[in-house]
């Protein structure tokens, strides 16, 4: 079983293309909410991620892991294969 997996993020913004690629990396399908200049979706974002504002805000399978380096240091403790893989 593969965990769900979410991020919202901006088009242009680098730690967002950083997580992404680190996700693409990993071979993961995931589902990307681009809130380009979109308060209510933000808002909305915020809610799920225990206030944090900031992008990307990415969730496994509904769990709030944070930022492009909470995924990272997820990554480097070696937790994120098997939050991945739904374990």
């Amino acid at each position: 079983m593969t965990a769900n997996v979410e991020i919202y993020t901006w088009s242009t913004c680098p730690f967002c293309i950083r997580a992404k690629a680190l996700l693409n990396k990993k071979g993961v399908d995931f589902t990307e909410y681009c809130i380009d200049g979109d308060e209510a979706a933000r808002a909305e974002m915020a809610d799920r991620a225990n206030g944090r504002r900031s992008l990307p805000q990415i969730f496994i399978d509904g769990v709030h892991v944070g930022g492009c380096d909470d995924l990272h240091a997820l990554d480097r403790q070696g937790k994120l294969d098997a939050m991945l893989a739904g374990v």
